[in-house]
């Protein structure tokens, strides 16, 4: 087991959806699409341009959280935070992948979020066409 490097406390939740960022509230809106979430902070991947973040910059950012509730039941919770761009690693020559520390965490972990224990196929009923 080589837990040596990993630092963080806790689980991310991974998904790819649209994510928009700007600079401020009256910057030029550009679209990534999301990496991974936590309560602290979001990676996301975005086109290399003269609009790509660096590092230190403060930005907002707007998106979208699938959220599972304790009854099985499944929602997006629509988030805008602000925070300062971590981290701009190279993915390719088209692509960047941000990483930003909000400055508000949000009010629950995504990536730890209990979905019912019960066999989902149980809970499906056959769809006959």
């Amino acid at each position: 087991m080589n837990a040596t490097n990993e630092r963080r406390r806790e689980e991310r939740l991974r998904y790819h959806w649209p994510v928009w960022f700007a600079e401020d509230n009256d910057g030029e809106i550009q679209q990534g699409q999301m990496a991974d979430v936590s309560s602290e902070g979001a990676a996301f991947t975005c086109y290399t341009s003269d609009c790509c973040p660096y590092p230190g910059q403060h930005m907002m950012a707007r998106f979208s959280i699938p959220r599972h509730g304790e009854d099985g039941s499944f929602d997006m919770v629509d988030v805008v935070r602000s925070g300062n761009v971590h981290r701009v690693d190279i993915v390719n020559n088209m692509l960047r992948r941000v990483a930003i520390c909000f400055a508000e965490p949000l009010p629950f972990r995504p990536g730890e979020q209990t979905v019912s224990q019960a066999d989902p196929t149980e809970q499906l009923e056959p769809l006959f066409v």
